[in-house]
């Protein structure tokens, strides 16, 4: 009789540990499930990331953003440039100096690495969906119409707003010295005193 308990026991105990690994394998198997899982949305998700970047490069490219830059860029050159040469000291080689330095800085200018910059930023303010309806929109005739004329439009814009400005700016100066005649008379005695370059 002593027998048959110990044969119980040793029943039990060895249901307990095939019960045991049969969770643990079921455990296993879940985890192994839940690692796969994670790894194609893991997958799914880069995927969709690299599609919204491809999409957002189409759209950079419909947009002519590069070349938009570029012209912004070159714009933007002809006020540097006079700034540059009055912040140097003066002197034979100051011209040369400036010029070398924009020769350099063209050779430098890669609109690619602009681009490269100026996609998670679009990625940051924009959905996919978002960025899909916009290449719908400049991918339309009158889309293309209007990039095709935008760097003559803001080129004559900024011709009229700089000329604006100058006219506004003539204006105010002229009514502010009307009203304080005063520094009108200061003006006039610096300007006699001082020699103009």
């Amino acid at each position: 009789m002593k027998a048959f308990p110990i044969a119980f026991a040793n029943c039990l105990l060895f249901a307990t540990l095939c019960s045991g690994q049969e969770v643990s394998s079921a455990q296993e198997q879940n985890s192994d499930q839940n690692v796969v899982a994670a790894a194609k949305a893991s997958r799914a998700q880069i995927q969709a990331q690299q599609v919204k970047q491809a999409d957002i490069r189409r759209l950079l490219e419909l947009t002519g953003a590069a070349g938009l830059a570029s012209q912004s860029m070159d714009g933007l050159e002809k006020n540097i440039r006079s700034l540059m040469s009055d912040s140097l000291p003066p002197g034979d080689y100051r011209d040369q100096l400036v010029d070398l330095f924009f020769q350099k800085f063209h050779s430098k200018r890669d609109m690619t690495q602009l681009l490269d910059l100026v996609v998670p930023i679009y990625d940051k303010y924009y959905s996919d969906e978002e960025i899909k309806s916009l290449i719908q929109f400049y991918e339309t005739p009158a889309a293309r119409k209007m990039l095709a004329v935008l760097p003559k439009v803001l080129e004559e814009s900024q011709a009229a707003g700089n000329k604006w400005g100058e006219d506004l700016g003539r204006q105010t100066m002229t009514e502010v010295l009307a009203e304080h005649p005063e520094l009108q008379a200061a003006l006039e005695d610096a300007s006699k005193k001082s020699p103009r370059p």
